[in-house]
């Protein structure tokens, strides 16, 4: 949606173009579906309260292509974010959002302003729940993701958005050490998830949440 009324300024236009762009593309990072490098951000942040850290506009992603470039200059795919106000709980990675898999549990960040309500995040929960795992949307810190990449208890994190539908995550930076997630390769349940979302996307699989509509 772009403002097309003939004036400079800044305010809220009074005409808008919405338009819908239509294309096929290839995967959305270079690894394809296999698992990504994430390097974590502890001194800058995407997104605080009050803000626009909830919707889908330019003003929400041009902040993060700093850190992006640096994060790409070190070797890593994006970026993981943390919150504003204590740099501590985990909030988005990237252009998408964030899951972990830890205890057998399916957790990830809670919406409270500062992430995106994605609609493959959506679709990743309702997904879940229908086959009957353990979900939990709660606050998780990074030193519980990084403990329970130590411990073993984290057995998979994995990222959800509409580009890369759900992108496994291999490896996590942090405070200038890596960790590995598992054993760096691709979860049982992340590639469930791809196979599901996008089966049900080309209609190669049953839809039960009645999300497919005809529209021709």
């Amino acid at each position: 949606m772009i403002a097309t009324e003939p004036a400079l300024g800044v305010r809220p236009a009074d005409e808008y173009l919405f338009f819908i762009v239509l294309c096929p593309v290839g995967a959305y990072y270079r690894e394809g579906f296999n698992p990504t490098r994430i390097y974590v951000s502890d001194e800058y942040v995407r997104a605080a309260k009050g803000g626009v850290g909830e919707a889908k506009t330019s003003g929400n992603y041009g902040p993060t292509l700093f850190v992006s470039r640096q994060a790409a200059q070190k070797g890593y795919t994006q970026v993981l974010w943390l919150d504003a106000q204590k740099r501590k709980y985990v909030e988005e990675v990237g252009t998408s959002n964030i899951f972990f898999v830890i205890d057998d549990e399916l957790v990830t960040p809670p919406l409270g302003g500062t992430i995106l309500a994605g609609v493959t995040r959506d679709s990743v929960l309702q997904l879940a729940r229908h086959w009957g795992l353990k979900v939990r949307e709660r606050p998780i810190s990074i030193d519980e993701v990084i403990k329970g990449c130590q411990s073993g208890a984290l057995t998979e994190a994995f990222a959800s958005g509409t580009a890369a539908v759900v992108s496994p995550i291999g490896e996590i930076g942090y405070l200038d050490e890596d960790f590995q997630v598992a054993d760096g390769r691709v979860g049982e349940l992340s590639q469930k998830l791809y196979e599901v979302i996008t089966g049900i996307q080309y209609g190669h699989t049953d839809d039960p949440f009645g999300w497919r509509v005809r529209i021709a």
